[in-house]
């Protein structure tokens, strides 16, 4: 039995770990041709079935280039981005500006490379991994990160409304809390910070998620290829809460 991803390229970044990894297991599972970037250089080096390459996100040329070299895809799974902890007096303006280059203009740099390709194939799918911690909700300590994740599903919107008549599909992920290689480096840094343990701050992670649990990378992955996939041909320009209720 194919796959449902039979057949199509896909394209996706941050891919060594997390969400952007769980992705490309998955899209590989159901018979894509993925390829998988990141500046993760080691990460990919474990990645099995995909195609690899090194890109930094947050270079205009590098991204570029690499579409000019891979061609035409079918979709794009844009999962690269930064979590900046701080409130509007703490967050300075390097960081501010970083959360932005990475968590948004990436997007842009990424949509303006292969969109040509999929208006050439009258066909796309454009998925932006956006957050529950956005327009949807705010949370503490997200000033810079909720904005940019807003943002993003404002970009994923405009683009889905400006192609909708050309085959292109765009939508956005809005995940909750998820229990990646990322969360565990802030769950450190935020024990340092505060004193408290590992194992008290993960559960203040917890606490927040009213389904009472962390999400899983599989968890997100699975609507991502649903969103890749054929089977969501009608579905262009929302916004898929998958956030065990932190919504709510």
């Amino acid at each position: 039995m194919a796959g449902r991803l039979q057949g199509k390229t896909a394209f996706i970044t941050a891919a060594a770990a997390g969400i952007g990894l769980a992705s490309v297991e998955t899209f590989l599972a159901e018979g894509a041709k993925v390829i998988a970037t990141d500046i993760d250089e080691a990460g990919l080096k474990k990645l099995k079935g995909a195609i690899t390459h090194k890109l930094d996100v947050t270079s205009t040329d590098a991204v570029s280039a690499l579409a000019k070299d891979v061609g035409p895809v079918d979709i794009l799974l844009n999962a690269a981005g930064w979590v900046h902890h701080g409130t509007a007096i703490d967050t300075k303006e390097e960081d501010w500006d970083r959360s932005f280059d990475l968590n948004v203009k990436s997007m842009y740099r990424t949509i303006r490379a292969f969109l040509p390709g999929m208006l050439e194939k009258k066909k796309g799918s454009i998925i932006n991994i956006a957050s529950g911690a956005s327009s949807v909700r705010g949370i503490p300590f997200r000033y810079a990160y909720g904005t940019t994740k807003a943002a993003v599903i404002g970009l994923t919107k405009s683009v889905a409304a400006d192609y909708i008549r050309q085959g292109i599909r765009v939508n956005a992920v809005c995940p909750g809390t998820i229990e990646t290689p990322s969360l565990g480096m802030r769950i450190d840094t935020l024990s340092r910070q505060s004193g408290k343990s590992i194992e008290k701050v993960k559960q203040d992670f917890v606490d927040r998620q009213p389904m009472a649990r962390l999400g899983t990378a599989q968890e997100i992955a699975w609507l991502c290829t649903y969103l890749a996939s054929d089977e969501s041909s009608y579905t262009t320009g929302q916004v898929h809460l998958a956030d065990g209720g932190f919504a709510l």
